[in-house]
């Protein structure tokens, strides 16, 4: 024993400081042997002495159970009594104390109080842990402002907890404003004070940039330091540097390593990385098993990451067996803390039936909920919900507001679809420039779909400007990301140097990939190539294979090639049998023309078939009515010859003229000689100098008693081209079985047989004129001029407009055959063709049952005759429903009675030339006004024919045709709309009866938005055969795409049944032609009054 000790020993009984020496020799081995028992001893003995410092180190003796048993509320009472005597750092233990509930109850107040009181005398401790208090709100009401105070406070004195805490606030703006260099500056105080909590904070700062420039190398040192002195979060942060290389060469093993560290100290962020190492094997070896360990791990710490980790795991049996149950749980119970990744795949679950029941309802939920959370994938989802109505209502507007969401929310897939919308015009305006927009940003997402539709969009100039190498340009991008449409439509460009220079080797390479990838239409032009030697050299094996492939896959176009292939033995044997067969496929079941043609020829000559004319015949017949112009020849010689049908000169000549009538000069039709004078026909069959000099060797041999009619017919027959333009004097004697037919507005139609029949040619064996049906008759109609007894050159005039205008188009008119005489009372009767359906207006209710294309077609020709008067400077100005007559077909349309819409008494009558005759519902405006006719008059006219093909009425038929209706007519008044009409349709039709007449179409413009319609209509069904409308028309602009589409539309509506209802005839209701001068004038009073 030292004297120290000794000495203090004896002093002991008589002073406190002699014992809290002696204590301080026991605790500390000071000249003895250390014991903790002895120190507690003489600490006692001082404190029941009354001395605070020792009976804070009693206090501290039972509360680490130091010499004594621990006993914590002994502590407590000594802490207690130890402040009560003024010692300060008992405060603060008390307050920790009173905090835990350590001796004495839980009391966060009294906690406060003393930790209050120990900080207010100056314990940086008792600050640290005040500002907590403040900070949390605990044992006094939350104030950041107090807490900022505080932290500052035990900051200043050098408290490094406090420093960081202190940075925090600053960080956050929390009891102090935003301050990122100060909250940097704490950070480094604190790191410098070696608290690696607050290192690793300050090397967030550095990696982040925030209150210090940027440096990922000083992030990644402090990282590091933090790391080293055991931060398991730095050593999480310091792992994904490595991971990353930030601030340190990407090592993924150092990563791993780390990762591995920070989860061995139960950091659970770390434990959950660690096992997407194992899952990815990033910096060791792959193992599943180990992932699913650290997930389930992490899990168990309730990271959500981990959660979802593990949730995957077993919903792929990935390092553990499958489970889709446990799957459907982990992702529910993660789901219900909020995590919206977690309720999109519980979504997912309950949409697919994964783990759990299918419920549509239930999976909405969970997509709606994880899209209110800003979850983007989930807006999608939750839009395609609202559009197919799968869990909720249909609904298209909300459809859209969810892809627009997504979309804004750089979703490309949402980019994609939003795009969708926009062009479909589905829960929105339809946008063409916001569809291009969407199909451009999915696309520059690599949204491969979006890229093609981009490109469509190029091509077709849909939304933006047409631009064919943009549109290469992304055909090539969707094509390199394996978009098979796309290779195709490269390829395409590639053949036709459309937005790239010609390229066929590139074109067959194209095609050749789109083969291999399975598009059918690539097949077929890959076989061409072969065919052609196109990109490639020629090899017909490889065609035939590739034709054959092409027919197994459906392609039309294939079956007709593969036929000719057999046919002509390219690339495989000759084989007339299997060339008819395919022949007979491509012609019965898909229709093509071409294949019509060659089916004909097979039966002409017995190829692969027996002979057999009449159906050699019944297929020309097939492909001419469709427009080839090669069958419509053999169908020339069929009639001619009476090969396969009854020989009838009428219809071989009709088909010779439709082949001129349609020829473009890319067809050659035969030129034969006059058999007399050697010279090349005028025409079919038609020699005009020869025929010209045996009607005028004639003329002597008839007259009509009237020198106007003789001077018309002898002017036709010297000047006629063909047999077409011949008029004739017919005897009456020449007509019999002449029965009543119809009545116009004022002349009466009969029926007749003309027992001569209409010239066709000159037969030279006979030396005679060979007529139609000769010997049989030949049916006409016969239109009786009443009172025509005398006719004058200027009622001639109206019926030699209309045979000039029959001259310069063949099946536009009725067909003026000549004139004749009844012997009876004298009057001229016009013998014309018969039609055989009659008027227009008798064939409506057929009419309004057709489709659009074919409704679309009948005005074309309707068009087209009138398109002849207007452009003959003449007007019609009597255009109606009974004016047009119809074949038994329905394949020609024909125009009567033009400007012929008087009595004969006042045609030929100066002074009644001023009065005004028609029918009402189809007199424009201006004509009621009293205005004379012009062409835009027989467009309004046109405008009510337009209308009567969507009601199957004749307009205005429910009212009376009187003053009111011109008043009406003249005011603006129109026939009523009728539902599920096209809106372009509309459109048109509201133009062509826009009441002012220079606000109307001409009749070339008319023809020809018509005809482009028919030509989109046509090219839809003839690319979407197989009736799923998936491929889209080429080369067609935004407005004419709208137009079909509407078409479509109502032709959809035709196949569901749907039919306009008919009105009831007003008995007012007038149809034909009739005096209409007072009408006018009256309907004048009232709008001048």
């Amino acid at each position: 024993m030292s004297s120290s000790i000794k000495e203090n020993l004896e002093k002991a009984t008589e002073n406190s400081e002699a014992i809290n020496n002696l204590t301080n020799h026991y605790y500390n081995k000071e000249g003895t042997e250390k014991n903790l028992k002895k120190t507690f001893y003489w600490y006692q003995k001082d404190a029941e002495n009354g001395n605070e410092i020792a009976m804070f180190n009693l206090a501290y003796c039972y509360y680490n159970g130091e010499g004594i048993e621990k006993n914590l509320e002994k502590a407590f009472y000594w802490y207690q009594k130890a402040t009560e005597n003024g010692n300060k750092i008992a405060m603060l233990n008390l307050a920790i104390c009173y905090y835990n509930g350590e001796g004495t109850e839980k009391n966060l107040e009294k906690a406060f109080y003393w930790y209050k009181k120990a900080a207010e005398n100056g314990n940086h401790i008792a600050m640290f842990i005040l500002a907590n208090c403040y900070y949390n709100g605990e044992g006094i009401v939350k104030n950041l402002e107090e807490a900022f105070y505080w932290y500052q406070k035990a900051a200043e004195k050098g408290n490094e907890k406090a420093m960081n805490n202190l940075a925090i606030c600053y960080e956050n703006g929390e009891g102090i404003e935003k301050n990122l260099e100060k909250a940097f500056y704490w950070y480094q105080k604190a790191a410098e004070n070696a608290y690696e909590e607050a290192m690793n904070n300050l090397a967030i700062c550095y990696e982040n940039g925030e209150g210090i420039e940027k440096n990922l190398e000083k992030a990644f040192y402090w990282y590091q330091k933090a790391a080293e002195k055991g931060n398991e979060k730095a050593m999480n942060n310091l792992a994904t540097c490595y991971e990353n290389g930030e601030g340190i060469e990407k090592n993924l093993e150092k990563a791993f390593f780390w990762y591995q560290k920070a989860a061995e100290y139960a950091y659970e962020e770390a434990m959950n990385n660690l096992a997407i190492c194992y899952c990815n094997g990033k910096g060791t070896e792959k193992n599943l098993e180990k992932a699913f360990y650290w997930y389930q791990k992490a899990a168990e710490y309730g990271n959500e990451k981990a959660m979802l980790n593990l949730a995957v795991c077993y919903y792929k049996g990935e390092g553990i067996e499958k489970n889709l149950e446990k799957a459907f749980y982990l992702y529910q119970k993660v789901a219900e803390n909020d995590n919206k990744i977690a309720m999109f795949n519980l979504a997912n679950c309950y949409y697919n039936g994964e783990g759990i029941e299918k419920n549509l309802e239930k999976a909405f939920y969970w997509y709606q909920k994880a899209a209110e959370h800003a979850y983007e994938v989930a807006m999608n989802n939750l839009a395609i919900c609202y559009e197919n109505g799968e869990g909720i209502e249909k609904n298209l507007e909300k459809a859209f507001y969810w892809y627009q969401k997504a979309a804004e929310n750089n979703h490309k897939v949402a980019m994609f679809n939003l795009a969708n919308c926009y062009e479909n015009g589905e829960g929105i305006e339809k946008c063409l420039k916001k569809a291009f927009y969407w199909y451009q940003k999915a696309a520059e997402y690599d949204n491969i779909v979006a890229m093609f539709n981009l490109a469509n969009c190029y091509y077709n100039g849909e939304g933006t400007e047409k631009n064919l190498k943009k549109s290469f340009y992304w055909y090539q991008k969707a094509a390199e990301k394996y978009h098979i449409n796309a290779m195709f439509n490269l390829a395409n460009c590639y053949r036709n140097g459309k937005g790239i220079e010609k390229n066929l080797e590139k074109a067959f390479f194209w095609y050749q990939k789109a083969t291999e990838n399975g598009v059918k239409e690539a097949m077929f032009n890959l076989a061409n190539c072969y065919y052609n030697g196109e990109g490639i050299e020629k090899n017909f094996k490889k065609a035939f294979y590739w034709y054959q492939e092409s027919v197994k896959n459906g392609n039309e176009k294939a079956i007709l090639n593969l036929a000719n292939c057999y046919k002509n033995g390219v690339g495989i044997g000759m084989n007339l049998k299997k060339a008819f067969y395919w022949y007979q496929k491509a012609a019965t079941e898909k229709n093509l023309i071409n294949a019509m043609f060659n089916l004909a020829i097979c039966y002409k000559n017995g190829e692969g078939i027996e002979k057999n004319l009449e159906k050699a015949f019944y297929w020309y017949q097939k492909a001419a009515v469709n427009g080839n112009k090669e069958a419509m020849l053999n169908l020339v010689d069929c009639y001619n010859n009476g090969e396969g049908i009854e020989k009838n000169l009428e219809k071989a000549f009709y088909w010779h003229q439709k082949i001129v009538e349609s020829n473009k000069g890319s067809f050659k039709v035969k030129v034969e000689l006059c058999n007399e004078c050697k010279q090349p026909h005028s025409d079919y069959q038609w020699c005009q100098q020869c025929n010209s000099k045996r009607f005028e060797q004639d003329f002597s041999k008839w007259t009509s008693k009237n020198e106007f009619i003789d001077k018309f017919i002898q002017e036709a027959q010297l000047n006629a081209k063909n047999s077409y333009e011949i008029l004739e004097w017919i005897p009456y004697d020449k007509l019999s079985n002449i029965n009543y037919y119809n009545k116009g507005g004022f002349s009466k139609i009969h029926k007749a047989i003309w027992l001569d029949g209409p010239v066709n040619s000159w037969n030279f064996d006979r030396q005679q004129w060979k007529r139609w049906n000769f010997q049989i008759g030949y049916e006409v109609v016969l239109k009786i001029l009443n009172n025509s007894s005398c006719l004058n050159n200027k009622f001639l005039d109206e019926w030699k407009y209309h045979y000039n205008c029959q001259k310069k188009s063949f099946s536009k008119f009725i067909q003026i055959f000549g004139i004749t005489q009844d012997p009876n009372n004298l009057n001229y009767i016009i013998v014309m063709s018969y039609a055989q359906k009659g008027s227009l207006r008798k064939c409506l209710s057929d009419i309004i049952k057709f489709k659009w294309q074919d409704k679309l077609q009948l005005l074309k020709k309707i068009i087209l005759g009138l398109k002849v008067v207007h452009k003959s400077n003449l007007t019609h100005g009597d255009f109606h429903d009974g004016n047009i007559l119809m074949s038994d077909d329905y394949n020609e349309a024909f125009i009567i009675d033009l400007g012929l819409c008087k009595p004969i008494s006042e045609l030929q009558d100066p002074d009644k030339g001023n009065e005004i005759y028609g029918v009402l519902p189809y007199m424009a405006p201006e004509i009621l006004r009293n205005k004379p006719y012009t062409s835009a008059s027989d467009i309004y006219s046109f405008s009510m024919i337009m209308w009567e093909f969507t009601s199957g009425t004749s307009p205005f038929n429910h009212k009376a045709h009187d003053i009111q209706l011109s008043l009406s007519i003249c005011k603006g008044e129109r026939p009523e709309i009728m539902r599920n009409t096209p809106k372009c349709y509309v459109d048109l039709m509201e133009k062509c009866w826009d009441s002012d007449p220079e606000n109307r179409p001409t009749i070339t413009e008319v023809e020809y938005k018509i005809s482009e319609w028919i030509r989109c209509i046509d090219l839809y069904y003839k690319v979407n055969k197989d009736g799923d409308h998936r491929f889209i028309v080429p080369n067609i602009g935004n407005k004419l795409k709208n137009d079909m589409f509407d078409f479509i539309k109502a032709n959809d509506v035709l196949e569901q049944g749907e039919s306009n209802i008919s009105i009831q005839s007003h008995p007012q209701a007038y149809c034909t032609s009739r005096n209409l001068t007072d009408i006018i004038s009256e309907c004048l009073d009232y709008m001048i009054c």
